[in-house]
């Protein structure tokens, strides 16, 4: 088989990887790909970014099926395009992807399902949203509706804050078009988990739990990036928090699927916040979430095709998904100065003498290839994850794994695992 990976990132990678572990698969295209067909001559990079261009290479290559990695496309319909050709692709289509698209949508389906969530009002008006912060208790949550890369969220500790994040957002567009409707929900104090899962439409399938870290530095402080390491499983999701999980989330989510015929084969990314009043719904992401897969994948034992093959043949119910009972930490790599002005073009050292096995991995994001050298490309440059038999031994480990790749100006946390907030 033939597949094609939409996206450009560590998470594509990690996909990428975990295909290629079934000798079905004979090449595994990414689209539009950075370094990674350096480490793996099995992997190509296919130099496409619209939507026509993918359908074109697509057809080109003979392609078996197209999994999509990228919010963005996935929002503009791109599985809507490929299934007109009758192309095979593995994701939400328009219309269920606005669920991540759009945060004010997707709390308006969260509380028309009965799905346990914060409250929370969303705006078009800037003058409206100030005056309702101006009346509302501290600290609050404040979002760009549309797609921010995983930054648009601001938690808001007093009204000076919260009016200047409304002007950032709906005046300045601090996030572009994504932040001329926003969201301010009331601020749930806990811990996050984040939820992968796979959906057909008439069954979800949860994978194991996570926890990002999406704070740029230490303790959870400085701004919000795409995330800057993850454990797995999250050690906080015990049992009983699984339980309401499912009750008060899952089970709403796939009841308001059906009953608004959101037909489609996929992943549901569920973003939790665990409090002492129970388990509630932050968001969801309609696609693989960055870097939980990178942490998520190697714990998997079930083979990941026939587990994409089982959703778009609408016949999850019958898939026994089985997972390792060991435990992986991730660590971001990441550009000094990321996620705000970095410098890119620097040499990295390391990459070709990392030894990638079944216990240790390395996940390519901001790298290329240029004059037999690996440089930095990217804010987020790289990954590397230790899977070991309990979570203590995979946090020492990925630090180690850590010393083995340098570049100038790197930069990552040094308390992924360790920080309960």
């Amino acid at each position: 088989m033939k597949i094609m990976v939409v996206g450009s990132g560590a998470r594509e990678h990690a996909i990428a990887s975990k295909l290629l572990e079934d000798k079905r698969v004979e090449k595994v295209y990414i689209a539009s790909g950075n370094a990674v067909d350096r480490l793996d001559s099995r992997i190509e990079n296919i130099n496409a970014y619209e939507i026509e261009e993918l359908i074109k290479a697509s057809k080109e290559n003979k392609v078996d099926l197209t999994i999509v990695g990228s919010e963005e496309l996935l929002v503009s319909g791109i599985v809507d395009s490929f299934k007109k050709e009758n192309l095979n692709i593995f994701g939400p289509d328009k219309k269920a992807a606005m669920l991540e698209g759009s945060k004010a949508f997707s709390k308006e389906f969260m509380n028309k399902y009965g799905v346990k969530t914060a409250r929370s009002k969303s705006f078009d008006d800037i003058n409206e949203a100030i005056k309702y912060v101006e009346n509302m208790p501290h600290p609050l949550v404040i979002k760009a509706s549309g797609l921010a890369l995983g930054k648009g969220v601001v938690i808001s500790e007093n009204i000076k804050m919260s009016k200047d994040t409304i002007i950032d957002m709906m005046e300045n567009k601090k996030f572009g078009e994504a932040g001329t409707r926003i969201v301010i929900e009331e601020f749930l104090e806990g811990v996050e988990v984040s939820v992968l899962s796979i959906t057909d439409s008439n069954t979800i399938l949860p994978f194991i739990s996570a926890k990002d870290h999406k704070k740029v530095f230490e303790g959870e402080k400085g701004p919000n990036t795409g995330g800057m390491g993850v454990i797995a499983p999250n050690p906080y999701f015990t049992k009983d928090y699984q339980n309401m999980f499912i009750t008060d989330i899952l089970n709403p989510t796939l009841k308001g699927i059906k009953k608004e015929n959101m037909d489609f084969s996929g992943i549901i990314f569920f973003g939790l916040m665990l409090t002492k009043n129970g388990a509630y719904l932050l968001e969801y992401n309609m696609r693989l979430g960055d870097p939980e897969t990178q942490a998520v994948l190697p714990l998997m034992k079930s083979n990941l095709l026939d587990l994409i093959i089982s959703a778009n043949d609408k016949k999850l119910g019958e898939f026994n998904l089985e997972w390792s009972n060991k435990s992986s930490c991730c660590i971001v790599l990441a550009s000094g100065g990321y996620p705000n002005k970095y410098e890119k073009n620097y040499e990295i050292s390391g990459i070709e003498n990392f030894i990638v096995d079944e216990n240790n991995k390395v996940y390519l994001a901001g790298v290329k290839y240029e004059n037999d050298k690996f440089l930095t490309n990217g804010g987020r440059v790289l990954n590397v994850v230790a899977i070991r038999d309990n979570l203590e031994a995979a946090k020492h480990d990925a630090y180690k794994l850590v010393d083995k790749i340098n570049f100038k100006d790197k930069h990552f946390r040094k308390d992924i695992g360790n920080y309960k907030g």
